[in-house]
């Protein structure tokens, strides 16, 4: 698939079928992950990937209180048979800014003006949402619910708080058939074309 396509196709996929994923296809999303870019290249990021029936039930118990009575999202989005949870891992890039070439001896997170360790991983995401794209198969970046990140972490083996951070959680899974889970918002809202958005010179500007 050119990689035009791969853009254009890509979607949140919010209902899957039960059909086991070729473990191939994770492998490679995770390697693609790898590849995005990060602050001094600290690579402060790491996945907890779920593919075991019993592993992708721990996760949904742990992440809502209706596993039993699913609405029709989480009923959905439960049949995904893999859950991927990417975290960033913020002290991989205090340390490397604090390295001879950096100069950041201090490693005091005030000296960064957004949190890249997050930005990084999200970027990372978003090559395992085009991969299982190109794949043919489908995927869903959703945030997790902040009282239930205790237990999440829990159940993923990390500790209650600190490195690693999961800063979201991926299914992937063929897609259902269209209409057999809950709607996006994309199904309501129009997607703002690039010109609307663009602004040449300065903000404001706009493109012409």
């Amino acid at each position: 698939m050119e990689f035009a396509e791969v853009v254009r196709r890509r979607r949140m996929v919010r209902s899957y079928t039960d059909e086991p994923v070729d473990p191939a296809v994770v492998e490679r999303a995770l390697e693609h992950a790898t590849r995005a870019p990060s602050a001094g290249f600290s690579q402060g990021w790491a996945f907890v990937v779920l593919d075991r029936p019993e592993d992708v039930r721990r996760f949904w118990a742990a992440s809502t209180d209706d596993v039993d009575r699913p609405d029709r999202w989480l009923a959905g989005m439960m049949r995904a048979p893999v859950v991927v949870v990417p975290c960033s891992v913020r002290a991989a890039y205090l340390d490397r800014y604090a390295e001879a070439d950096k100069g950041w001896t201090d490693r005091d997170e005030r000296r960064w003006p957004m949190p890249y360790w997050h930005l990084d991983t999200a970027m990372a995401s978003l090559l395992v949402l085009q991969t299982v794209t190109d794949a043919g198969l489908g995927a869903c970046f959703f945030g997790i619910v902040p009282d239930r990140e205790v237990q999440v972490r829990r159940a993923l083996g990390l500790s209650d708080e600190g490195d690693p951070h999961p800063i979201g959680a991926i299914t992937i899974g063929h897609p259902a058939p269209r209409g057999s889970g809950a709607a996006g918002s994309a199904t309501r809202r129009r997607r703002t074309p690039w010109t609307e958005v663009a602004h040449r010179g300065r903000f404001g500007a706009g493109w012409s």
